[in-house]
């Protein structure tokens, strides 16, 4: 068993309600690894720190696990996922300008970003990724496993936003 780190954010269908109703229920029902934050009306996020065979198994039971509790919370994001330069360099120990001389004296072949703009938006996988094909960088693999994992979360998210009279015509172009 590794212990996977990672936060859950959610939406509840009703912003009136006050979530703190629901922590020590969470906390009863299988949440007591994780520190729960109020912050928004009408959302929660939960950093879990838990036990498990995998990554997926570890977040798709906190997942559970809550919606054991909240059944109508709907997941917004999984992270770690969506990274700048400066996250990951954060997360890594690395300078933001070591991270961006990696970034542009790499030839071309690091990630493309998912937004590429100010600032420009990874998946934290693909950079792992990317570095550790290098064998120059010692990268966490729970964290490595969790990023993965949580991409696959997030991206079959919103996936269910696409429109299906245009999901085969989009996949031909892109492809």
């Amino acid at each position: 068993m590794k212990e996977y780190e990672f936060t859950l954010k959610f939406m509840l269908q009703y912003a009136s309600i006050d979530p703190e109703i629901f922590i020590e229920r969470l906390g009863a029902e299988g949440c007591d690894d994780a520190l729960v934050g109020l912050g928004q009306n009408g959302r929660i996020a939960m950093t879990f720190n838990r036990e498990a065979s995998s990554a997926y198994q570890a977040i798709s039971s906190a997942i559970c696990d809550v919606k054991n509790v909240i059944p109508d919370a709907r997941l917004i994001e999984a992270t770690p996922d969506l990274v700048g330069l400066t996250d990951v360099a954060e997360l890594l120990g690395f300078s933001r300008q070591n991270m961006r001389k990696l970034m542009l004296g790499s030839g071309g072949t690091f990630p493309a970003p998912l937004h590429d703009g100010k600032p420009a938006i990874w998946h934290l996988a693909k950079v792992l990724g990317w570095l550790k094909e290098r064998n120059k960088y010692q990268i966490d693999d729970a964290l490595l496993e969790v990023s993965n994992t949580n991409m696959q979360f997030n991206i079959v998210k919103e996936i269910k936003e696409i429109d299906p009279g245009l999901q085969d015509d989009i996949h031909t172009l892109i492809a």
